[in-house]
């Protein structure tokens, strides 16, 4: 029996990374779902995804924690890389730069971007050896075109961009895809206690977007068959960045 191609979803419990994980499963992918601590919410998660005929692993682990998170993706990727990784891990603590701790910054610096290097450099080497494989990288509108008061968030989402340029120029002759994906204000948690009033006027669509429409261009970049995209940002935004 031929085996079902196989997602790592880093930031899959909840908000975007749990409907990127579900899309990906309605799409056939065994599911590797990585969370940091919220056990309950992963579990529903898992169980969602199951429901859905494929197999979910779940992977507790602190993205910003080097050795943790370098032990667990090289020995349970040893043998086999993952088909497809995504990684959608972000934390936001906004402020002002003027008044901004050197706490809010590292804390946003080490998950955000720190964590990239964590977690792909030992899956691109699996991709690597295998010579294929597909990897999306969620970034942000705030990393294409800046945001006042998140000086550090939108610091640590345009590095993703670079480096996923990069890397992207690295690995092609290897058959393994590096793409971003750069989410404009989307409704989850993280949005929840944003003025809506202030903010839809600069929507042209005139409306928050939903994490499916996140996921439904994730799936298109993992799964599609027909593929010669890679190094490229795709907004997924409603037109509030066009660029």
């Amino acid at each position: 029996m031929e085996k079902r191609p196989y997602a790592l979803v880093v930031g899959a419990s909840r908000g975007i990374g749990k409907a990127i994980s579900l899309r990906l499963a309605d799409s056939g992918f065994d599911i590797g779902a990585t969370y940091r601590s919220n056990h309950a919410e992963a579990e529903k998660t898992k169980a969602e995804i199951e429901a859905k005929g494929v197999a979910c692993e779940l992977f507790a682990f602190d993205v910003s924690d080097h050795a943790s998170t370098s032990d667990i993706l090289e020995k349970r990727f040893d043998e086999r890389a993952p088909d497809v990784l995504v990684y959608n891990a972000g934390i936001a603590r906004d402020n002002l730069f003027a008044m901004m701790s050197k706490d809010e910054w590292d804390s946003v610096i080490d998950t955000n971007l720190g964590g990239f290097y964590n977690v792909v450099k030992p899956i691109v080497f699996a991709m690597l050896r295998a010579k294929k494989g597909r990897i999306v990288i969620i970034s942000s509108t705030s990393g294409q075109i800046g945001q006042a008061g998140q000086v550090n968030y939108s610091a640590s989402k345009a590095g993703l961009i670079g480096a996923a340029k990069a890397l992207a120029r690295e690995v092609a002759k290897k058959n393994v895809l590096v793409n971003v994906v750069a989410p404009g204000v989307i409704e989850t948690e993280m949005t929840d206690a944003l003025p809506k009033e202030r903010i839809m006027p600069l929507i042209p669509m005139g409306r928050f977007g939903k994490s499916e429409e996140v996921a439904s261009v994730v799936n298109f970049l993992a799964a599609e068959p027909h593929m010669y995209i890679t190094g490229q940002v795709i907004g997924v935004n409603g037109g509030l960045a066009i660029v």
